[in-house]
């Protein structure tokens, strides 16, 4: 589920879930967020990379899971933010490979680590919408920090594909990088962060978080609340049918 070695001073965590795209379970979130949590504050451990198996980097929160009961889709909305959480107050930079697609939550934690590097054939998506819900794991606060309301909004409410380049040149993610140059781009900048100022770069993330990701925690707070009330929504239910059938919803506002 979530494979992790450790190796030169890199964390590596492979999201391996491949057959549903890299989907997110609680069980998956869960002990994705308790190996950043224990083993990133092993002093060995230099920088932490996160990347998916397979063609994707995640699909998201696993919608049959979500869509079982309504405790269980509160639970997994409280694991990704554990995950959102821990990733930001680890004291080493995060950089998430995104091999390829990272929608909804998945395109949250992607958007949480501090450097994100993704093949142009990747690209990124706040897919909540087209299932009746909002962005959660901390998108509220991520995106708009990184490109501005606008396009933030663009993406919650359009549901609209942003390619790699176009992440990087608004500014989403860092770097954007041909696919058969991903791997070598990818190890060279983790090298580096690996022989870098650790306490430098840890004290660095800590003034991110306290001025610009300064809402991050209000953010967290407020989606969780309208989160769980959209999954009592009948527009949920019928976002999740549609998508189950393989259909375009026909929501009533309800």
């Amino acid at each position: 589920m979530g494979g992790f070695s450790l190796d030169g001073g890199v964390l590596r965590i492979t999201l391996d879930r491949p057959e549903s795209l890299n989907s997110f379970t609680g069980e998956l979130l869960n002990e994705v967020a308790g190996i950043i949590e224990t083993h990133g504050q092993d002093e060995n451990v230099r920088v932490i990379v996160l990347t998916g198996a397979g063609r994707a980097f995640s699909s998201g929160a696993d919608l049959a899971e979500v869509n079982s009961t309504q405790d269980v889709g509160e639970e997994t909305l409280d694991t990704a933010n554990r995950l959102i959480r821990a990733i930001r107050a680890v004291p080493k930079p995060v950089v998430a490979a995104v091999n390829g697609l990272a929608a909804g939550v998945g395109c949250s934690v992607a958007l949480a680590a501090d450097l994100t590097v993704a093949k142009e054939s990747a690209y990124f998506l706040l897919a909540f919408a087209g299932v009746g819900l909002m962005p959660d794991g901390g998108a509220t606060a991520l995106v708009p920090a990184a490109v501005g309301r606008a396009r933030a909004v663009r993406m919650a409410m359009l549901g609209e594909r942003i390619g790699a380049r176009q992440a990087e040149d608004w500014g989403l993610i860092t770097q954007a990088v041909p696919d058969e140059e991903f791997q070598d781009t990818v190890d060279s900048l983790v090298a580096k962060l690996a022989t870098g100022p650790t306490v430098a770069y840890a004290q660095t993330k800590r003034a991110f978080n306290a001025t610009v990701l300064a809402g991050l925690e209000t953010a967290l707070e407020a989606e969780r609340e309208g989160q769980t009330a959209l999954f009592r929504t009948a527009d949920f239910a019928e976002g999740t049918a549609a998508f189950r059938e393989k259909r375009r919803p026909n929501f009533q506002g309800k």
